[in-house]
């Protein structure tokens, strides 16, 4: 029976999968994303759709390969080093792209993920990072001090424009892609989220070929929200404009396993948590608190995670015990870290020089840190 479609139907669900894949694709792959949309699609008619659109709307920019116009792939980044810029103990970070870092790694290398990355991808841009650094703050919100205490920058996510957040979609999705091939079957994905964004990025990683497995939440009391509107605090003195945040979500994800979560594990070592003891399994709520004064001190990151907690998030993520813990968004290795805690190899990829450097100093000290 011929499947009768709507003008348009073809080319707009090209336009969409185009649109998560910025560094294009072949015309294979055009065809199997859109027949999962939109019903069985024949190759031929993706190609002449293609063809009638091209250079208007698509760009052909290798042979049977398209990206939208307008998204050209610009130049590759170049070769990520091939050796790390330093090592610690059982733990080794990269100066490097994360994707471009990845996509030269081999299959089935990686056991386990836990990340924090940036949220809206501007806040760690060059041009961000030099106004926090001078206090001028840009998209980061630096709070007064209170109490003589010295409270963290936080990003204001609530700035970003409806481009900001299409590009962090396709960011995830590509950066997804980009892992899946280079976890195990099975690894878990933790990737650090907020309220505001959680559901883009939820939405971009399940859109990349990775299975979402829920949420850790972290229990803990931070400045966000709470507020009264600005400007008028008085007139509504009993308004919140937000509830105060008293959680944060950790988005969990993990590759499809091979067969049985039995068979997962025998061959890769992966496919569920590490029980805290014998009679208590791994949770997905893990208590928290701000991270410390003394921490900050090792590792003056904006955000810098407590080693308390992600001592016991990392210390989870392999069922086992054993295997390899990558950050590809690592900022000051305070993941290293608790990785190297708790006895587990740990690689990190970082772009930024200067975290680069921070890294190497506080790796080493957050790592000795006696935590309760």
């Amino acid at each position: 029976m011929r499947v009768r479609r709507r003008p348009g139907e073809i080319r707009d669900a090209i336009v969409t999968t185009l649109e998560d894949r910025p560094r294009g694709a072949s015309v294979q792959e055009i065809t199997n994303e859109i027949t999962q949309m939109i019903g069985p699609v024949a190759a031929s008619s993706v190609r002449s759709y293609l063809r009638l659109n091209t250079p208007e709307l698509f760009v052909r920019t290798d042979r049977a390969q398209y990206c939208l116009s307008g998204l050209e792939p610009q130049p590759a980044p170049r070769e990520p080093a091939s050796q790390p810029a330093f090592s610690y103990g059982r733990s080794s970070l990269f100066q490097a792209d994360c994707i471009a870092w990845l996509d030269a790694q081999p299959a089935n290398s990686i056991h386990a993920v836990v990340t924090d990355p940036p949220y809206g991808l501007i806040e760690y841009s060059a041009t961000q990072q030099s106004k926090l650094r001078s206090g001028r703050g840009g998209v980061w919100r630096i709070p007064p001090s209170f109490d003589g205490a010295k409270r963290a920058p936080l990003p204001r996510f609530t700035v970003l424009t409806p481009s900001d957040l299409a590009e962090l979609e396709r960011f995830f999705t590509a950066w997804a892609r980009s892992l899946a091939r280079v976890i195990v079957p099975g690894a878990n994905v933790v990737v650090a989220s907020n309220p505001l964004l959680s559901y883009l990025v939820a939405g971009a990683l399940s859109k990349g070929g990775l299975e979402r497995r829920g949420e850790i939440a972290r229990l803990v009391m931070t400045m966000r929200g709470g507020d009264r509107p600005k400007a008028a605090h008085v007139e509504f003195s009993e308004v919140s404009v937000m509830p105060r945040s008293m959680w944060e979500p950790w988005l969990l994800f993990r590759k499809p396993l091979e067969g049985r979560v039995q068979d997962n594990l025998r061959q890769w070592g992966t496919g569920g948590f590490r029980r805290i003891s014998e009679d208590k399994p791994f949770g997905d709520v893990i208590e928290s608190a701000p991270t410390r004064a003394a921490e900050r001190q090792h590792a003056p990151h904006p955000s810098l995670k407590p080693q308390a907690f992600l001592r016991k998030l990392v210390r989870g993520v392999l069922p086992l015990g054993t295997g390899v813990v990558l950050d590809p968004f690592a900022g000051s290795a305070s993941t290293l870290a608790a990785a190297e805690a708790v006895g587990y190899a740990s690689v990190g990829v970082e772009k930024d020089p200067a975290c680069v450097a921070l890294a190497k100093r506080a790796l080493p000290a957050l790592a000795a840190l006696e935590v309760r």
